[in-house]
């Protein structure tokens, strides 16, 4: 895929001539557009150099001018670790919790500033949840696995808050040159979803990455999904969870995270361990016995998997989690471990797609006994202390920090190379990152009061 508008500013910086930069768009436009004639493809790339020279236009009023422009930070998504589930990328989704803010209504029960799974409000003495989930961003060539997970992980946030998913909807972005093919089988992944769990796809939408600015075949896009549950007693949020508390995790097989592994490691055949809706058994079976009542709070194993779940989980409760790391292992697909074993990927800090589940001890006999009921494994494999935050593990050696690294275990060769630890002068970096949300919320005030003032 190529972002045809984002190379012309990037030559131009490095002060590139017209010409030179022209002849660049036409070689990256007929890599695409085989079947485009030089001539036309000269045509485009004059429309785009004109559009990037009109939008760069210097506005006469300073106001208009912030609206317009951004403020850099000066650090990218991939140096910062943005969606690989570790240290840095709970360090960004932190600062856009904060942008986000404190909800104006009480009525709003989980926001983003309780970094829990799913957003939740109460309405009419009910309580409403929401959650939206992204398709793993190496899946784009394979449409149906990225539409299935995507949807299994936007309805596994919404039964995991103890509520039972009511809808479902679609965003779907595709560049210039995919075929619209690509848009169907995304889509009948998560109708297979939809059929499997009985919950409805209500609404969407369609978009082209970057309109005719973005060139290729490039797909992305994500499933949201909206439950409801009885009342603010019934939601199992994160913070809810207690010292004492037993830490049980049903089987896991993984979803995006271990299809993507598979792939791109020639091993194909594990694909199809993932495809199951075991999750969504065990929480109806919770739903159903009304256990979900009795439980201090539920998650699903994903982001940067047990390590990045738990050390989220540590610090809004502000409790010691510690885990049996055999007991964990034992509830890891066989499959699926010997792939990521065979492979040098640390199974701890991988999305499993397993449930995880806080409750008062004297629960512990009769939730597993309602969830292997329905055929799905389950297993105590930890503890909560009331304790200084931290997460520990048990091994065969003796007890263990649980470590959070800068990101999740790389997956894929590629993830390899860039590694999991955090760069050089990363303090540095948060602190632009850090400045730059400031300057965002600054903005946000500035344009309100502004709209406010017009009467």
């Amino acid at each position: 895929m190529s972002d045809l508008e984002g190379l012309t500013r990037k030559l131009i910086l490095k002060g590139k001539g017209l010409e030179e930069v022209k002849n660049r768009l036409v070689e990256e436009i007929r890599v695409y557009k085989d079947k485009l004639s030089r001539e036309s493809a000269e045509s485009l790339a004059d429309a785009v150099l004109d559009e990037v020279r009109d939008s760069g236009a210097l506005p006469r009023s300073d106001f208009v001018r912030s609206v317009l422009e951004y403020s850099r930070s000066g650090v990218s998504m991939g140096i910062m670790g943005v969606g690989s589930r570790g240290e840095g990328d709970f360090f960004v989704h932190h600062k856009l919790a904060e942008i986000a803010g404190r909800p104006i209504s009480s009525r709003a029960l989980l926001h983003p500033l309780h970094h829990d799974d799913a957003g939740a409000i109460e309405v009419k003495g009910k309580v409403l949840v929401t959650a939206v989930d992204g398709m793993h961003s190496r899946l784009s060539d394979f449409p149906f696995l990225a539409g299935f997970h995507a949807s299994r992980a936007t309805l596994r946030d919404v039964y995991v808050k103890g509520a039972r998913p009511v809808g479902m909807l679609v965003d779907l972005h595709l560049a210039d040159d995919g075929d619209v093919g690509k848009l169907f089988d995304f889509e009948a992944g998560v109708s297979a979803v939809s059929m499997l769990t009985e919950t409805p796809i209500l609404t969407g939408s369609t978009l082209r990455i970057g309109g005719d600015m973005v060139i290729g075949d490039r797909m992305t896009g994500c499933v949201g999904a909206f439950g409801i549950t009885e009342s603010e007693a019934m939601l199992a949020a994160r913070h809810k969870v207690k010292p004492g508390s037993a830490i049980l995790m049903t089987e896991g097989a993984g979803g995006g995270t271990v299809c993507t592994a598979a792939i791109y490691s020639g091993r194909p055949d594990v694909v199809l361990e993932t495809l199951n809706i075991q999750f969504v058994k065990a929480c109806r079976a919770l739903l159903d016995s009304g256990l979900v009542g009795e439980l201090y709070a539920m998650t699903d194993v994903t982001n940067g998997g047990v390590r990045g779940d738990a050390h989220e989980i540590s610090k809004v409760s502000k409790t010691a989690l510690h885990f049996d790391e055999k007991e964990i292992r034992r509830l890891v697909n066989p499959k699926v471990l010997g792939l990521l074993e065979d492979k040098g990927i640390d199974y701890l800090g991988v999305s499993l797609d397993a449930l995880m589940v806080f409750t008062p001890d004297d629960h512990v006999d009769e939730i597993v006994k309602q969830v292997r009921r329905t055929g799905v494994m389950i297993g105590r494999v930890g503890w909560v202390e009331d304790a200084t935050p931290k997460v520990t593990l048990i091994t065969s050696e003796g007890e263990k920090n649980l470590a959070l690294k800068f990101r999740e275990s790389a997956y894929t060769r590629i993830k390899k190379v860039v590694g999991e630890g955090a760069p050089c002068g990363i303090d540095d970096m948060k602190a632009k990152v850090e400045e730059t949300a400031k300057r965002a919320i600054g903005k946000r005030d500035a344009i309100v009061k502004h709209i406010n003032s017009l009467g």
